[in-house]
Protein backbone atom coordinates (compact mmCIF):
# COMPACT_ATOMS: atom_id res chain seq x y z
CA UNK A 1 0.00 0.00 0.00
CA UNK A 2 1.31 3.25 -1.07
CA UNK A 3 0.27 5.38 2.04
CA UNK A 4 2.64 2.49 4.40
CA UNK A 5 5.39 3.38 2.14
CA UNK A 6 4.75 7.09 2.43
CA UNK A 7 4.79 6.43 6.38
CA UNK A 8 8.05 4.32 6.09
CA UNK A 9 9.89 6.93 4.12
CA UNK A 10 9.17 9.96 6.31
CA UNK A 11 10.04 8.34 9.64
CA UNK A 12 13.11 6.96 8.15
CA UNK A 13 13.80 10.31 6.77
CA UNK A 14 13.66 11.50 10.67
CA UNK A 15 15.49 8.91 12.11
CA UNK A 16 18.42 9.83 9.47
CA UNK A 17 18.44 13.40 10.74
CA UNK A 18 18.81 12.53 13.67
CA UNK A 19 22.09 10.87 12.95
CA UNK A 20 20.82 7.12 12.96
CA UNK A 21 21.61 4.22 10.58
CA UNK A 22 18.20 3.23 9.27
CA UNK A 23 17.68 0.07 7.23
CA UNK A 24 14.13 -0.27 5.44
CA UNK A 25 13.61 -3.82 5.76
CA UNK A 26 10.33 -5.09 3.58
CA UNK A 27 8.27 -8.07 5.38
CA UNK A 28 7.59 -11.50 3.50
CA UNK A 29 6.75 -14.96 3.94
CA UNK A 30 10.15 -15.78 2.99
CA UNK A 31 11.77 -15.00 6.01
CA UNK A 32 14.87 -13.18 4.80
CA UNK A 33 13.89 -10.15 6.39
CA UNK A 34 14.40 -11.51 10.02
CA UNK A 35 18.31 -11.49 9.07
CA UNK A 36 18.44 -7.97 9.23
CA UNK A 37 17.25 -8.49 12.72
CA UNK A 38 20.94 -9.51 14.18
CA UNK A 39 22.00 -6.07 13.23
CA UNK A 40 19.56 -3.99 14.52
CA UNK A 41 19.45 -1.93 17.77
CA UNK A 42 15.82 -1.25 17.59
CA UNK A 43 12.95 -2.25 15.26
CA UNK A 44 10.66 0.90 14.26
CA UNK A 45 6.92 -1.33 13.70
CA UNK A 46 5.39 -0.25 10.43
CA UNK A 47 4.21 -3.75 9.58
CA UNK A 48 0.68 -3.45 8.96
CA UNK A 49 0.44 -6.98 7.60
CA UNK A 50 2.16 -9.90 5.19
CA UNK A 51 1.83 -9.98 1.46
CA UNK A 52 -1.64 -8.30 2.40
CA UNK A 53 -2.75 -9.86 4.81
CA UNK A 54 -3.16 -7.43 7.91
CA UNK A 55 -3.95 -10.36 10.34
CA UNK A 56 -0.25 -12.10 10.37
CA UNK A 57 0.66 -8.33 11.97
CA UNK A 58 1.41 -9.48 15.16
CA UNK A 59 3.36 -11.99 14.23
CA UNK A 60 6.05 -10.07 12.99
CA UNK A 61 6.04 -8.32 16.13
CA UNK A 62 6.23 -11.25 17.87
CA UNK A 63 9.58 -12.95 15.87
CA UNK A 64 11.38 -9.36 17.10
CA UNK A 65 10.08 -9.83 20.87
CA UNK A 66 11.81 -13.58 20.51
CA UNK A 67 15.03 -11.68 19.41
CA UNK A 68 14.67 -9.55 22.30
CA UNK A 69 14.72 -6.44 20.38
CA UNK A 70 13.46 -2.87 21.39
CA UNK A 71 10.53 -2.32 19.39
CA UNK A 72 7.96 0.58 18.83
CA UNK A 73 4.80 0.30 19.42
CA UNK A 74 3.12 -2.22 21.30
CA UNK A 75 3.46 -5.70 21.96
CA UNK A 76 2.68 -8.59 19.75
CA UNK A 77 -0.42 -9.63 22.34
CA UNK A 78 -1.73 -6.05 22.56
CA UNK A 79 -1.78 -6.18 18.46
CA UNK A 80 -3.27 -9.77 18.24
CA UNK A 81 -5.74 -8.83 20.81
CA UNK A 82 -7.15 -5.31 18.95
CA UNK A 83 -7.84 -7.18 15.43
CA UNK A 84 -9.73 -9.71 17.20
CA UNK A 85 -12.56 -7.26 18.10
CA UNK A 86 -14.69 -9.80 20.01
CA UNK A 87 -12.22 -10.62 21.98
CA UNK A 88 -11.27 -6.91 22.61
CA UNK A 89 -15.09 -5.94 23.19
CA UNK A 90 -15.50 -8.54 25.84
CA UNK A 91 -12.28 -7.27 27.55
CA UNK A 92 -13.12 -3.56 27.69
CA UNK A 93 -16.91 -4.67 28.73
CA UNK A 94 -15.28 -6.85 31.59
CA UNK A 95 -13.79 -3.58 32.59
CA UNK A 96 -16.77 -1.97 32.40
CA UNK A 97 -16.30 0.41 29.72
CA UNK A 98 -18.35 1.21 26.49
CA UNK A 99 -18.69 -0.50 24.34
CA UNK A 100 -21.66 -0.99 21.88
CA UNK A 101 -23.62 -4.10 21.71
CA UNK A 102 -22.39 -6.34 19.21
CA UNK A 103 -22.39 -9.91 18.06
CA UNK A 104 -20.03 -12.05 16.34
CA UNK A 105 -21.46 -14.48 13.07
CA UNK A 106 -18.97 -16.92 11.78
CA UNK A 107 -21.99 -19.27 10.67
CA UNK A 108 -25.24 -18.33 8.94
CA UNK A 109 -27.36 -20.38 11.44
CA UNK A 110 -25.65 -18.33 14.24
CA UNK A 111 -28.36 -15.71 15.05
CA UNK A 112 -27.38 -12.30 15.96
CA UNK A 113 -30.27 -9.98 17.92
CA UNK A 114 -28.19 -6.41 17.80
CA UNK A 115 -29.71 -3.15 17.83
CA UNK A 116 -30.55 -1.95 14.81
CA UNK A 117 -29.08 0.56 13.28
CA UNK A 118 -26.11 -1.45 12.98
CA UNK A 119 -22.33 -1.66 11.60
CA UNK A 120 -21.01 -4.73 9.79
CA UNK A 121 -17.02 -5.40 10.40
CA UNK A 122 -14.59 -7.97 9.66
CA UNK A 123 -13.85 -9.45 13.28
CA UNK A 124 -10.26 -9.38 12.69
CA UNK A 125 -9.29 -6.57 10.24
CA UNK A 126 -8.00 -3.04 11.03
CA UNK A 127 -7.50 0.16 9.54
CA UNK A 128 -10.84 0.07 8.16
CA UNK A 129 -10.88 -2.58 6.09
CA UNK A 130 -14.05 -3.87 4.40
CA UNK A 131 -15.55 -0.61 5.70
CA UNK A 132 -17.84 1.09 3.05
CA UNK A 133 -21.04 2.68 2.82
CA UNK A 134 -22.79 -0.16 2.67
CA UNK A 135 -21.80 -1.25 6.14
CA UNK A 136 -24.31 0.43 8.08
CA UNK A 137 -27.34 -1.80 8.03
CA UNK A 138 -31.08 -0.21 9.21
CA UNK A 139 -33.02 -3.56 8.89
CA UNK A 140 -32.93 -7.01 9.96
CA UNK A 141 -32.89 -8.08 6.06
CA UNK A 142 -30.20 -5.63 5.19
CA UNK A 143 -28.28 -7.29 7.94
CA UNK A 144 -28.41 -10.73 6.60
CA UNK A 145 -27.33 -9.22 3.28
CA UNK A 146 -24.46 -7.64 4.66
CA UNK A 147 -23.88 -10.15 6.66
CA UNK A 148 -23.09 -13.24 4.20
CA UNK A 149 -21.37 -10.80 1.53
CA UNK A 150 -18.58 -9.80 4.41
CA UNK A 151 -18.36 -14.01 5.31
CA UNK A 152 -17.72 -14.58 1.97
CA UNK A 153 -14.42 -12.27 1.87
CA UNK A 154 -13.31 -12.36 5.37
CA UNK A 155 -14.78 -15.40 7.64
CA UNK A 156 -15.58 -13.92 11.10
CA UNK A 157 -17.29 -10.52 11.12
CA UNK A 158 -19.37 -8.70 13.83
CA UNK A 159 -22.74 -6.65 14.06
CA UNK A 160 -22.52 -3.63 16.35
CA UNK A 161 -25.20 -1.22 17.06
CA UNK A 162 -24.17 1.62 15.35
CA UNK A 163 -23.88 5.24 17.43
CA UNK A 164 -25.16 8.09 15.99
CA UNK A 165 -23.38 11.30 17.12
CA UNK A 166 -19.64 13.16 17.51
CA UNK A 167 -16.60 11.01 16.41
CA UNK A 168 -13.60 11.08 18.94
CA UNK A 169 -9.94 9.81 18.51
CA UNK A 170 -7.45 10.30 21.73
CA UNK A 171 -3.72 9.43 21.31
CA UNK A 172 -1.27 7.89 23.60
CA UNK A 173 2.33 8.34 23.34
CA UNK A 174 4.90 6.68 26.09
CA UNK A 175 2.50 7.64 28.98
CA UNK A 176 1.38 11.10 27.76
CA UNK A 177 -2.30 11.20 26.28
CA UNK A 178 -2.21 14.02 23.21
CA UNK A 179 -5.23 16.59 22.87
CA UNK A 180 -8.09 15.04 22.00
CA UNK A 181 -9.01 14.75 17.77
CA UNK A 182 -12.77 15.11 16.33
CA UNK A 183 -13.80 13.84 12.84
CA UNK A 184 -15.72 16.51 11.07
CA UNK A 185 -18.54 15.19 9.16
CA UNK A 186 -19.85 18.61 7.88
CA UNK A 187 -18.18 17.95 4.10
CA UNK A 188 -19.21 14.27 4.53
CA UNK A 189 -22.07 13.76 0.99
CA UNK A 190 -25.84 14.27 2.04
CA UNK A 191 -27.07 10.43 1.44
CA UNK A 192 -23.20 9.42 3.03
CA UNK A 193 -23.51 7.64 6.72
CA UNK A 194 -20.91 9.99 8.82
CA UNK A 195 -18.11 6.92 8.99
CA UNK A 196 -14.49 6.72 8.82
CA UNK A 197 -14.16 4.03 5.99
CA UNK A 198 -11.06 2.42 3.91
CA UNK A 199 -11.89 5.28 1.39
CA UNK A 200 -11.60 7.78 3.98
CA UNK A 201 -8.76 6.54 5.37
CA UNK A 202 -6.58 5.50 1.84
CA UNK A 203 -8.28 7.36 -0.68
CA UNK A 204 -7.04 10.74 -0.91
CA UNK A 205 -8.87 13.53 -2.27
CA UNK A 206 -12.33 11.21 -2.25
CA UNK A 207 -15.50 12.29 -1.26
CA UNK A 208 -15.23 10.57 1.87
CA UNK A 209 -12.02 11.64 2.32
CA UNK A 210 -12.54 15.09 2.15
CA UNK A 211 -15.78 14.60 4.51
CA UNK A 212 -13.87 13.32 7.44
CA UNK A 213 -11.50 15.98 8.17
CA UNK A 214 -9.34 15.92 12.24
CA UNK A 215 -10.48 18.97 13.79
CA UNK A 216 -7.83 19.11 16.74
CA UNK A 217 -8.13 20.22 19.37
CA UNK A 218 -11.46 19.18 19.51
CA UNK A 219 -14.13 22.04 20.32
CA UNK A 220 -15.40 20.35 23.79
CA UNK A 221 -15.94 21.71 27.19
CA UNK A 222 -13.29 20.50 29.86
CA UNK A 223 -15.66 18.20 31.44
CA UNK A 224 -16.59 16.11 28.47
CA UNK A 225 -12.71 16.19 27.30
CA UNK A 226 -12.01 14.79 30.13
CA UNK A 227 -14.71 12.17 30.23
CA UNK A 228 -13.82 11.28 26.85
CA UNK A 229 -9.83 11.05 27.98
CA UNK A 230 -10.60 8.96 31.01
CA UNK A 231 -12.58 6.27 29.28
CA UNK A 232 -9.69 6.40 26.60
CA UNK A 233 -6.79 6.18 28.66
CA UNK A 234 -8.92 3.20 30.50
CA UNK A 235 -9.46 1.62 27.39
CA UNK A 236 -5.98 1.80 26.46
CA UNK A 237 -4.76 0.59 30.07
CA UNK A 238 -6.87 -2.67 29.55
CA UNK A 239 -5.36 -3.82 26.60
CA UNK A 240 -1.60 -3.34 28.30
CA UNK A 241 -1.19 -0.52 25.81
CA UNK A 242 2.27 1.06 25.48
CA UNK A 243 4.55 3.08 23.24
CA UNK A 244 1.57 4.40 21.27
CA UNK A 245 -1.76 4.15 19.96
CA UNK A 246 -4.80 5.41 19.58
CA UNK A 247 -8.67 5.22 21.07
CA UNK A 248 -11.52 5.60 18.34
CA UNK A 249 -15.00 7.01 20.30
CA UNK A 250 -18.04 7.99 19.67
CA UNK A 251 -20.58 10.42 21.69
CA UNK A 252 -24.35 9.19 22.20
CA UNK A 253 -27.17 11.74 22.72
CA UNK A 254 -26.84 11.26 26.82
CA UNK A 255 -22.68 12.28 26.57
CA UNK A 256 -21.63 8.72 27.11
CA UNK A 257 -18.54 8.07 25.34
CA UNK A 258 -18.51 4.68 23.43
CA UNK A 259 -15.50 2.83 22.90
CA UNK A 260 -15.64 1.96 18.47
CA UNK A 261 -11.83 0.79 18.61
CA UNK A 262 -8.48 0.62 20.08
CA UNK A 263 -5.51 0.99 17.67
CA UNK A 264 -2.07 -0.32 18.75
CA UNK A 265 0.40 1.54 15.91
CA UNK A 266 -1.50 3.73 14.29
CA UNK A 267 -0.65 5.51 10.95
CA UNK A 268 2.40 7.13 12.08
CA UNK A 269 2.76 9.27 8.61
CA UNK A 270 2.68 13.42 8.73
CA UNK A 271 -0.73 13.78 7.78
CA UNK A 272 -2.57 11.17 9.86
CA UNK A 273 -4.28 11.81 12.73
CA UNK A 274 -1.85 10.78 15.52
CA UNK A 275 1.01 13.30 13.80
CA UNK A 276 -2.22 16.52 13.72
CA UNK A 277 -2.54 15.20 17.84
CA UNK A 278 1.12 15.81 18.05
CA UNK A 279 0.95 19.12 16.38
CA UNK A 280 -2.07 20.07 18.63
CA UNK A 281 0.23 19.30 21.95
CA UNK A 282 3.45 21.41 20.25
CA UNK A 283 5.52 18.74 19.31
CA UNK A 284 6.62 18.72 15.64
CA UNK A 285 6.66 15.43 13.32
CA UNK A 286 10.53 14.67 14.09
CA UNK A 287 9.49 14.97 18.10
CA UNK A 288 6.58 12.82 17.63
CA UNK A 289 9.26 9.78 15.80
CA UNK A 290 11.59 10.49 18.06
CA UNK A 291 9.18 10.38 21.42
CA UNK A 292 8.09 7.14 20.06
CA UNK A 293 11.64 5.78 19.59
CA UNK A 294 12.75 7.14 23.21
CA UNK A 295 9.26 5.38 24.34
CA UNK A 296 10.46 1.65 23.02
CA UNK A 297 14.20 2.09 24.70
CA UNK A 298 12.64 2.74 27.76
CA UNK A 299 10.05 0.18 27.87
CA UNK A 300 12.64 -2.21 26.81
CA UNK A 301 14.85 -1.07 29.92
CA UNK A 302 12.23 -1.61 32.18
CA UNK A 303 11.25 -5.40 30.57
CA UNK A 304 15.30 -6.13 30.89
CA UNK A 305 16.14 -4.15 33.63
CA UNK A 306 16.42 -7.15 36.51
CA UNK A 307 14.19 -6.70 39.77
CA UNK A 308 16.30 -3.85 42.89
CA UNK A 309 18.46 -2.78 39.54
CA UNK A 310 18.61 0.86 38.76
Amino acid sequence: MRAVRESVDAVADVLDRADHAVAVVPVRRDRVWMGALARSDLVFNLCEGVEGVSRLEYQVAAVVELWGLPMTGTSARTIALCHRKSTLNALLSRHGLPVPDWCEVSAPSNPCAVSMPAIVKPAEEDASIGIDQRSVVTTRAELRDRVEEMRARFGRVIAQRYVAGREFNVGFVGDEALPVSEIDFTNMPSDAWPIVSFAAKWEPDSAEDLGTQPVCPAQVDPDLADRILHVARSAWMAVDGHGYGRVDLRLDDRGTPWILEVNPCPDASPNAGLANMARAHGWSYDDLVLRIVDAALAAHAARTTPAGVH
